[in-house]
């Protein structure tokens, strides 16, 4: 198994999943890999590392917004 970075930050719950890939998703966007995240300055890395927290949440709040509203149109 390849240990990423956010192994020891990321839960075992149902979204982690997909916060993984969110995060993964952004990395990508700015032409970053996890293994990437390990040879770039602390400060570059730690900065990379908010902008993904702040996509994913972005992104996890979206899913959970459309999820609501399907629920609340399906029972209406």
């Amino acid at each position: 198994m390849v240990v990423t970075p956010t192994d020891e930050y990321l839960g075992k719950g149902p979204q982690s999943a997909l916060e993984r890939k969110y995060i993964e998703e952004y990395l990508a966007l700015k032409g970053y890999q996890w293994r990437d995240l390990l040879k770039l300055p602390e400060e570059e890395a730690k900065n990379l590392m908010i902008g993904a927290c702040r996509y994913t949440s972005a992104k996890l709040a979206e899913v959970e917004s459309r999820a609501s509203f399907r629920r609340k149109i399906h029972y209406e």
